[in-house]
């Protein structure tokens, strides 16, 4: 199936290795990614704004719409099998359905060098060409997984070693953890929190303080700071 993505940045990360890629459509003149279409062999066709804001359903395509082929999925084993850093690290998104929400931790678990994004088959976001767009790229380089059941893939981590710690509102200061082991990262949604089940399986729930008036954070500002702890902790100065 194909897929139409948009942005300059998406289009220069994907023309870096364009196994995906059909046909790239450009607005104006933008010489690094006619360069890449010529040295990649890319088809290339200059069109007009209008033409690519059908393309893309939005006129924010910065005058590049991508075809391509739809993003993969991958299953849990190959997000576990090689851990990039010391320990495995996965992030978990649970009742995430904001596209923006997705492709900005898409980002930040490419920054510090995350295996993979886990979330469920339905009912939440998938890998659409908004997220692509917000990722800048990442959707290409962080491995993600769509799974049945949450709950039953947490414990499924947890018999091959991983620990589950899970963002919420009444749990410990994210400082005063350790994260040097296997972990699992469950950031809910930031109305709903993390559903009832998933977090009977966390071994530990940490929360970020909070000293102003604003009750929450936007889910992947929270999803961002508790990655850079985890990277921090691992790899200190």
């Amino acid at each position: 199936m194909t897929q139409y993505v948009y942005g300059k940045n998406v289009a220069r990360q994907l023309l870096k290795n364009p196994v995906r890629v059909r046909m790239v459509y450009l607005s104006g003149n933008d010489a690094q990614i006619q360069a890449l279409c010529q040295e990649k062999k890319i088809p290339l066709q200059i069109t007009d704004r209008s033409r690519l804001t059908k393309l893309a359903g939005t006129d924010k395509h910065q005058g590049v719409v991508l075809a391509v082929q739809e993003y993969p999925t991958y299953p849990l084993e190959e997000l576990t099998a090689k851990p990039k850093g010391p320990y495995g690290f996965l992030i978990m998104l649970d009742q995430l359905e904001d596209p923006h929400n997705l492709g900005a931790v898409l980002r930040t678990a490419d920054a510090v060098g995350a295996d993979g994004v886990i979330f469920r088959k339905t009912h939440e976001v998938g890998l659409t060409p908004t997220v692509a767009k917000v990722s800048a790229g990442a959707i290409e380089t962080v491995k993600c997984c769509a799974v049945t059941n949450l709950t039953r893939t947490a414990q499924q981590l947890k018999k091959q070693g991983y620990w589950i710690v899970g963002a919420d509102m009444d749990g410990q200061d994210y400082r005063s953890l350790q994260y040097d082991f296997p972990l699992v990262l469950v950031i809910g949604s930031e109305g709903k929190g993390i559903s009832r089940l998933l977090r009977q399986e966390c071994d530990y729930i940490v929360s970020l303080p909070m000293a102003g008036s604003i009750e929450s954070l936007n889910a992947s500002v929270s999803a961002g700071i508790l990655m850079y702890a985890v990277y921090g902790s691992r790899f200190p100065l």
